[in-house]
C-alpha cells in the first residue's frame, strides 16, 4: 500500500512539472525548498518562540562506549511546535519533498526504491550510520 502511495505521488509530481522541467530547474528550486524548511524552523524559533534552540558543548566522558553516545547527545531543541508553525513547515517540507521527487523522476529513480535502499542501509549498519 505504502509503495502506491509514493508511486502515485511520484506520477503526480511527474504530471506537474512542467515549467521547471530542467535538471537546472530542479535542483535550484529544492536548494530553495530546503532553504525555506530552515526559516520556517528559524521563524518557530525567533519569531514565535514555540520551540527554543538551547545548544551548549556536551561533555562525554572518555570512558563511553559507541552505544553509549546517544545518552549524551540530544536534539538540543525544547518545546514543540504551535499548530500555525507546524502547518507552515510542513508545507515547506511538502514543497522539498515534490523537488526530491522531480529530481527522482529527471534521473529515472523510484522514490520507494531510494527509500527502501535508504532504510536497508540505516538498518544493516544500525549505530555504525552515525548520521
Amino acid at each position: 500500500m505504502k509503495d502506491l502511495l509514493c508511486d502515485e505521488f511520484q506520477n503526480t509530481v511527474a504530471e506537474l512539472l512542467i515549467r521547471h522541467h530542467s535538471i537546472l530547474d530542479v535542483l535550484s528550486k529544492s536548494q530553495e525548498a530546503t532553504a525555506r524548511v530552515n526559516r520556517a524552523v528559524t521563524k518557530a524559533v525567533t519569531g514565535c518562540g514555540c520551540i527554543q534552540i538551547d545548544a551548549k558543548k556536551k561533555l562525554i566522558p572518555p570512558e563511553a562506549t559507541l552505544a553509549d553516545l546517544k545518552s549524551y547527545l540530544e536534539s538540543h531543541l525544547q518545546g514543540s511546535l504551535c499548530p500555525s508553525c507546524q502547518e507552515v513547515v510542513e508545507m515547506e517540507l511538502g514543497k522539498l519533498l515534490f523537488y526530491i521527487t522531480a529530481l527522482c523522476n529527471l534521473l529515472d529513480l523510484n522514490l520507494y526504491d531510494v527509500f527502501l535502499k535508504e532504510h536497508k542501509k540505516i538498518s544493516t549498519l544500525r549505530i555504525f550510520n552515525l548520521t
